[in-house]
């Protein structure tokens, strides 16, 4: 005769607590396994190097202008000096803590010229409204197929193009003071040199200008 206690019903009960235990498990381990790649990641840069986008021709488009969207831009619209291509939206948040500073840099005399990537164009309407423009031109890449071609790998981001059409410098993330100050001011500088008939800097004093 079998006893209470080694009856298979409580042996399913015993059984079905143990799985019970084990999915209630699952997502701690998860949680755990995340906060452990987090707590590996602090203190080190986030900023991802990317080449995509150097050294090579700004990429050929046809695409609207965002204030007439009536109007083809084309390479020929691109600044003949040395210029500022930033990727913007007004979806990315991002963006809107770069935005102030950009206003900043078109103060200074910077020419920047604007993609707006992947936006409604009453929202971009709107963004630039609320917080004023701080482009020579935005072009409106809804289709975002030309900031991909330029080498985008999330807004914003910021290439420095020399005024012969080539990209020098491809900024990811923000720009802001500190790396206006360190990297993308000295590029600006030894383009502008280089776009000047006499004492052009070579292409090795450009490349160690523009890292």
């Amino acid at each position: 005769m079998t006893s209470p206690a080694n009856s298979p019903k409580r042996s399913n009960k015993t059984t079905n607590k143990k799985q019970l235990k084990v999915w209630f498990l699952i997502p701690l381990i998860v949680f755990a396994g995340l906060m452990i790649m987090l707590y590996m990641r602090l203190g080190k840069p986030v900023e991802v190097v990317t080449n995509t986008a150097l050294e090579r021709p700004v990429p050929t488009f046809e695409l609207p202008l965002l204030s007439d969207t009536t109007r083809t831009m084309t390479n020929d619209n691109l600044p003949k000096q040395p210029f500022l291509i930033n990727i913007w939206g007004s979806w990315c948040p991002t963006c809107i803590i770069e935005h102030p500073f950009l206003m900043k840099l078109k103060e200074r005399g910077v020419n920047i010229v604007g993609v707006n990537y992947k936006d409604e164009i009453g929202s971009a309407f709107s963004y630039l409204n609320q917080r004023g423009d701080p482009y020579s031109m935005s072009i409106q890449d809804l289709p975002g197929q030309f900031a991909l071609d330029l080498g985008l790998t999330g807004a914003p981001e910021t290439f420095v193009v020399g005024g012969d059409g080539i990209i020098r410098q491809h900024i990811i993330g923000e720009v802001n003071e500190d790396n206006w100050q360190s990297r993308i001011a000295p590029c600006l500088m030894v383009l502008n040199d280089a776009n000047k008939e006499t004492g052009s800097p070579d292409s090795k004093q450009i490349a160690e200008a523009c890292q």
